[in-house]
Parts: structure tokens; C-alpha cells; sequence
């Protein structure tokens, strides 16, 4: 736990690094670096993420492709070597391709686009939105951050799911096929810290400003304004 959310803290201090906001304060000085946004991602790593990687890898070890022929052939040759049974050493087998890469499939085909990234986005969101209600500083009504959370999803799902089929499959085809169980979720740390980093940059990208509209149309609840930035970094 502590390893994977240092490890989305690390990602996210790399993208707050590389990627800095192209919109300067009110008073001309550059963004800062924000705590608070590094400790959001700390605490989804240690407290949401990783219990639920573990499981979701212990149980995809369990997942295997049909070998009902190839089981009856093993316990006919168990009957017929009785004698052998008992002085036979257990071999521990690589799983087959097909295990493999029926895992691979349910990991990305399941997991990612429904599990992973949704719940990323809506946590992280949730997070902010928490953490601003407790300053007096929220930006959302509790009614409207179920549309925030949309909008988020609908700007940007595709394209990290796009990315991350990009990358994953070919990781994950080696990881379940060389890797124990109980190692795989530290090899995929390895590659997280850049991954993080890409969903870190995602989620807190500033050329898309969602701004809470104080009255008119939207009414006091208000509504989520698209701004665009052009070249010298006005927002219009």
C-alpha cells in the first residue's frame, strides 16, 4: 500500500514538473507546486488503489482457459503409476499462453476501461472536491459534482484507454506469464510512476478550465464552462 501510493505521489510530482500549467497567477508568477494535489494522489494510491489491484491480480491468477481433456488425460496416468504418486515432486509450470492471454483480455478489456480509469477520475474528483468543501473554497455544489465527474469521463476516457492499450497489453503479457502472483502488482509499479504521471497531467490539465457559473442561465448551482487558451496563454 505504501509502496503504490508513493509511487502515484511520485507520478504525479513528475507531472507537476514537467507539464506546468501554460496559465500564470494574477500576479504573473508561475504555478507553485501543489501539496495538496500530491496528496491526493499519495492517498487514491495507498487507500483505493492498491487494495484493489491486489485482489484484482490474486483473482486474475485464478482465471484459466478450459482443460477438461487435458486434466482426464493427467488422472488417467495417475491410476496407472500408483506406485510413482507419492515420490512425484510438484513442479511448479509456467501458466499456459492461453492463460495468459485470457488474463491479459479480462485485465484490459474489463478492468481498465470500466474499473480503472473510471474510478480514478471519479475518486480523484471526489478527493478535490472534499478538500475544497473543508476550506471554504469549493468550486462545486454537492449536486453538481456528479457532473463534473461526467464531464471528466467524457473529455477523457477514450483517450486514456487509448493510451493505455498503447502500452499494457505487451507489459501485462509478460508480467502474468514470467512474474508470480504475488510480484506482479510491484512489477507494474515499475512502470506506474510514468503511467501516473500521464493520468496526473490528464486529470489536472489547465487548457480545459471548468468554472462554476455564479447565476444567470445556470442558476446558483451553476454550469461547467469550457475556456480555451491560446498561444500567449490568455484564457478565452
Amino acid at each position: 500500500m505504501i509502496t503504490t501510493g508513493f509511487l502515484f505521489g511520485s507520478g504525479d510530482m513528475l507531472a507537476q514538473t514537467l507539464f506546468k500549467s501554460p496559465i500564470s497567477n494574477v500576479d504573473g508568477s508561475s504555478e507553485s507546486f501543489d501539496y495538496s494535489r500530491f496528496l491526493r494522489a499519495v492517498v487514491y494510491g495507498s487507500i483505493i488503489f492498491a487494495p484493489i489491484g491486489d485482489k484484482w491480480y490474486k483473482l486474475l491468477n485464478k482465471i484459466k482457459f478450459p482443460t477438461k481433456a487435458l486434466t482426464k488425460g493427467k488422472e488417467g496416468l495417475n491410476k496407472e503409476l500408483p506406485q510413482f504418486k507419492e515420490h512425484v515432486l510438484p513442479i511448479k509450470q509456467k501458466p499456459s499462453v492461453k492463460d495468459t492471454l485470457l488474463r491479459v483480455s479480462f485485465d484490459q478489456l474489463i478492468f481498465a476501461p470500466f474499473i480503472g480509469i473510471p474510478l480514478y477520475y471519479s475518486m480523484m474528483t471526489i478527493f478535490e472536491n472534499l478538500e475544497s468543501t473543508f476550506t471554504n473554497t469549493s468550486i462545486t455544489t454537492d449536486d453538481s459534482i456528479l457532473n463534473v465527474i461526467i464531464h471528466k469521463m467524457n473529455e477523457n476516457w477514450w483517450n486514456t484507454l487509448r493510451s493505455n492499450w498503447l502500452i499494457w497489453p505487451i507489459f501485462q503479457l509478460f508480467n502474468f506469464y514470467l512474474i508470480p502472483v504475488q510480484y506482479r502488482l510491484l512489477v507494474v509499479n515499475s512502470l506506474s510512476i510514468g503511467w501516473n504521471c500521464y493520468l496526473s497531467y490528464v486529470l489536472n490539465r489547465k487548457d480545459l478550465l471548468m468554472i462554476q457559473g455564479g447565476g444567470g442561465e445556470g442558476g446558483p448551482g451553476g454550469s461547467i464552462i469550457e475556456a480555451s487558451v491560446n498561444d500567449d496563454g490568455m484564457v478565452y
